[in-house]
């Protein structure tokens, strides 16, 4: 048999479908034939032997006579293709007559029980359907007439159909297996197309995309779902190079200005307060790098979607008090006014560690974004089954066509105008993936010079 590969395998079970059937029909068109044949004989024996019946006459011995001259010459002026043999027997079962065409054999008699039935039997090695009708007079059985009919040619139908559905049999089921065959290869031909273009696919080749097929069939589905697929690993892949990128760039930066610090620090023997103040330098640097570092790995935690979710309830009102109380020497540093009117207590069920890393990176940013002697409100809200919260500031601001671009992680809005604020970018890059995880509304909105507002809506 022809490898099992899926063209193959579409076909055989198709063909194995279509032997049924195929079976079901050549068996029914069988039996259709035979039960008509056999009916046709039936209904002509009963015909002859009606025919026959009056002939018979019954004397006053209770006796039946036969005119012999007469039924032989009316059996042979018929023209039958079939032939017909008649027998009479007597009250003794002893021969009256026969017709010619019986020769020296003789149609045999069966017991009572199968009187007026119809008989398969052989006379001469031949089959023969016959009849035995008992002849009665007065209720009493005065001799039996037989009527039979050969089966030669019915047989000969028959075996010839049953050979003829016999060898058509295989050779259609072949026929079709090639012909399904070749449509099952039309039909997967877009498989094969996917299997090309998926071989093409490498990681530093994420551009092809299967062509499309015309039927918007389940093919078609299974064609765009693997482009969109795609598209995800695509984009997956991108951001993972830029995010590599520029991490070592901004893991680099701190690294630079360390090595260059202790550089210039070995060159010549120095002062202690020198001393002091390039080491003190270089532990803030290195502060910033582990912080750095911290944002990248809770980002790549997100990346990967690998943060397990511990979710309960907890309370709004003290995460933000603890995050003004963790930037409370900032605040103080600024002079910011802190406003903030908690109505009531404020509940929330949502994963407490997240919710406290998005509270703090958005008060951190609205404190490093302020002006000196700046403001920020802090209020909370509840309607029917959401609680939203508002932080504003009126900072520095966003300009409108960076609102876009400020979630991108390591992204700065125009850094170069205020050098003294410094950051990673990453921050509001993290506050998007815990929103998105926690599925938080979160929304911000700005403008230069003005300030900033940043909904949540938990």
């Amino acid at each position: 048999m022809l490898s099992f590969s899926y063209k193959n395998r579409i076909a055989f079970n198709y063909i194995l479908s279509t032997a049924l059937l195929i079976s079901v029909v050549f068996c029914t068109i069988y039996g259709i034939t035979s039960y008509s044949i056999n009916e046709h004989i039936n209904d002509d024996i009963l015909e002859e032997s009606s025919e026959y019946m009056e002939e018979v006459k019954i004397d006053n011995n209770n006796a039946y006579l036969i005119q012999v001259d007469q039924w032989r010459e009316s059996d042979n002026n018929r023209v039958n293709v079939n032939p017909v043999f008649v027998q009479f027997l007597d009250n003794s079962n002893k021969l009256i007559d026969k017709s010619p065409n019986l020769k020296g054999f003789q149609l045999k008699l069966y017991k009572s029980n199968r009187d007026n039935q119809f008989v398969d039997a052989f006379l001469n090695n031949k089959p023969i359907r016959q009849i035995q009708i008992p002849l009665f007079d007065k209720n009493k059985k005065v001799g039996y007439l037989f009527v039979a009919m050969s089966l030669d040619e019915a047989t000969l139908i028959l075996t010839n159909l049953r050979n003829t559905l016999f060898i058509a049999f295989p050779l259609i089921l072949l026929l079709l297996f090639f012909i399904a065959r070749l449509i099952a290869g039309r039909s997967i031909k877009p498989v094969t197309l996917i299997t090309e273009t998926s071989s093409r696919i490498t990681k530093d080749n994420l551009k092809d995309r299967i062509i499309l097929p015309q039927n918007k069939d389940e093919l078609f589905v299974l064609s765009k779902t693997i482009n969109d697929l795609l598209d995800r690993i695509e984009n997956a892949v991108e951001r993972e190079k830029q995010f590599t990128s520029d991490a070592s760039h901004e893991l680099r930066t701190p690294l630079t200005v360390l090595k260059g610090t202790l550089e210039v620090l070995i060159r010549k023997p120095r002062n202690q307060d020198e001393y002091e103040e390039k080491i003190n330098f270089c532990i803030s640097e290195v502060n910033r790098l582990n912080n750095l570092v911290d944002q990248l790995l809770l980002l790549a935690r997100f990346e990967n979607h690998k943060q397990s979710l511990r979710i309960e309830k907890i309370y709004l009102n003290a995460i933000i008090l603890d995050a003004l109380t963790l930037y409370s020497s900032k605040i103080k540093d600024k002079n910011i006014e802190i406003v903030h009117d908690f109505a009531k207590d404020y509940f929330i069920k949502s994963d407490n560690y997240l919710v406290g890393t998005i509270i703090s990176n958005i008060i951190s940013n609205a404190i490093k974004y302020s002006n000196q002697d700046g403001k920020i409100s802090i209020t909370i809200t509840k309607s029917d089954s959401k609680t939203s919260c508002i932080i504003t500031d009126n900072g520095i601001g966003i300009r409108e066509t960076d609102l876009d671009k400020i979630l991108n992680p390591f992204y700065r809005s125009n850094p170069t105008l205020h050098p003294e604020v410094k950051g990673s970018g990453l921050g509001l890059s993290i506050v998007e993936r815990i929103t998105q995880l926690l599925n938080i509304e979160f929304k911000i909105e700005s403008e230069l010079n003005k300030g900033t507002q940043v909904y949540l809506i938990f």
